[in-house]
């Protein structure tokens, strides 16, 4: 039963992932405890700063970065939000590569790329940059679109509305720009589930219908 280690599963995608993972020794790191979670999911609660500490001790095999806040979050502060978009993911990733996890799976986004000016694209370009130099010997990169699903504790007013429109913006982008339609938080998480503990050794990037191919 391979052991794998989620940052990140307080949020849409990872707290949608973790009950889908009944097959493998789950963990997660948190700074604040979660309810309603099967009792077979390992919490660990602690401040960012002995994650590492924690994960060195864990031995994970595979590790899942959910990790993510947004700019109204981070109070306008582009420090703040790189703090946790580029900072904490890498701290968490490298944190597991020495600990010896062999696959690496990260939440990115759609258009993702260093060589922008936006700079939650860049910061996540920057990110997916870092990871592809740590090694692993499996780095799966998911890109989605924009997620659509209950953020029960985070409502984004932005956000709502965009999703509320997706259905008709979904059908007024072509085809071959399909990644950039939204897309289900559950199906990007079952599509991670699928990809743990995959074999196969490299580096690969899974954007929306590659994600709901995952998905079936």
């Amino acid at each position: 039963m391979p052991r794998v280690i989620i940052a990140g599963a307080s949020g849409l995608i990872g707290s949608t992932l973790c009950p889908m993972l009944g097959g493998h020794e789950i963990h997660i790191l948190l700074r604040r405890p979660m309810d309603e979670l099967p009792e077979s999911i390992a919490q660990h609660v602690a401040e960012t700063a002995r994650w590492p500490e924690i994960i060195a001790g864990l031995v994970p095999e595979i590790a899942i970065s959910c990790l993510g806040t947004t700019m109204k979050k981070s109070g306008g502060d582009a420090a703040k939000f790189r703090a946790v978009d580029k900072d904490l993911v890498l701290a968490f990733a490298t944190a597991a590569n020495l600990a010896g996890a062999r696959q690496f799976i990260t939440v990115s986004s759609v258009g993702a790329t260093a060589d922008t000016k936006n700079l939650y694209l860049r910061t996540k370009g920057e990110v997916e940059d870092a990871l592809t130099l740590l090694a692993f010997e499996r780095l799966d990169i998911i890109r989605p679109g924009l997620l659509t699903g209950d953020r029960r504790n985070d409502p984004r007013a932005g956000e709502r509305a965009a999703i509320m429109l997706s259905p008709v913006i979904d059908r007024l982008i072509p085809r071959a720009f399909s990644r950039f339609r939204s897309i289900p938080a559950s199906t990007v998480a079952q599509a991670i589930a699928e990809l743990v503990g995959n074999g196969t050794p490299g580096r690969f990037i899974h954007e929306n219908e590659a994600i709901r191919a995952l998905a079936g």
